[in-house]
């Protein structure tokens, strides 16, 4: 089996190349390295099984090449962060969109079963708790451009199921939510490495708002799990998929959890949102994966407890 993963020098990326080639199977990253880093898949790189590309997703004619010459597609290259969101929304929705359209008319092309990674963002501000594949989604309107991940996000939903429906590509749509674990960097708003990193620095630990906006994390170990578990059943064809963990977790708490266990004497520090992000920002107070669908289909069930993850992370940072 080829695998070829785009965004695969990301977080989510290399462990899932990672886990494929110690498998023993063949994979192809494409990576442009704008999020991503090389040194997250430099100790993969003596593997025989591994083939690097360093270029962008919108190189059609190397996208074909690649595509006609795998046996599966993991789509991950796209924008993440809120952070990166609000900077350049540009490139948030052109990477997004176009990047898989581009994905998806040559896998269309050569019939290649492709996994398209959403997110949990595409349910917007819905506050019905826990949320399932086939809620609503609630966005904000568009003069605050917090929603252009969302809706890009959701066309790519659209666009994959358009694909599946009319031209029989076997495709399967998971959103992640947050997903976290080593090599995963703050440098776009990730909350998690946010902390760690603020904790061992003893710098104020920064908590958005009142801290009460409460979250699920999931380890990326068991999130490669069920992308590859998913992708080896075909009932999951033409499916929607929520992947991540279902307990949740205050931001407050999480900050003091953090503390705790890097044995930081930072002090949590209240930020509100306009002062880190714009004016009239819109956030979620909860957001809750029913998991119930995959893991009926694949025995997906998270593993790693969040005090093991940010003790990896700690770890990852002190190195």
């Amino acid at each position: 089996m080829n695998s070829l993963i785009t965004g695969g020098a990301g977080f989510i990326g290399s462990h899932l190349a990672e886990f494929l080639l110690s498998k023993g199977e063949e994979v192809t990253i494409v990576d442009n390295l704008s999020t991503g880093k090389f040194e997250n898949i430099r100790h993969l790189t003596d593997n025989p099984n591994l083939r690097v590309h360093i270029d962008t997703i919108l190189n059609e004619p190397l996208m074909e090449l690649l595509i006609k010459d795998c046996d599966v597609i993991y789509h991950l290259a796209a924008a993440v962060g809120v952070r990166l969101i609000i900077e350049r929304p540009v490139e948030t929705i052109e990477t997004n969109t176009i990047g898989t359209e581009v994905v998806l008319k040559l896998a269309n092309r050569y019939k290649k079963k492709t996994l398209i990674a959403s997110t949990s963002e595409v349910y917007g501000k819905s506050d019905k708790i826990p949320f399932k594949e086939e809620d609503d989604s609630v966005f904000g309107p568009t003069i605050k451009s917090r929603w252009s991940y969302a809706c890009s996000k959701a066309i790519d939903e659209f666009l994959a199921l358009a694909y599946f429906h009319e031209k029989k590509l076997p495709i399967v749509i998971t959103r992640l939510f947050n997903t976290i674990g080593p090599r995963q960097t703050g440098q776009y708003g990730m909350v998690v490495p946010t902390f760690v990193q603020q904790a061992l620095l003893k710098h104020p630990i920064t908590v958005y708002d009142d801290g009460q906006q409460a979250r699920c994390f999931a380890n990326v170990t068991d999130v490669v799990w069920g992308l590859h578990a998913l992708m080896s059943d075909p009932d999951a064809v033409g499916e929607v998929f929520n992947v991540g963990n279902n307990k949740e977790i205050s931001i407050l708490a999480l900050a003091e959890l953090v503390k705790e266990m890097a044995g930081s004497e930072s002090e949590i520090q209240f930020v509100p949102y306009e002062k880190a992000f714009e004016q009239g920002f819109e956030d979620m107070r909860r957001r809750v994966p029913d998991i119930s669908k995959i893991s009926e289909l694949t025995g997906y069930a998270p593993k790693v407890e969040l005090s093991e993850t940010i003790q990896q992370i700690i770890e990852y940072y002190q190195k």
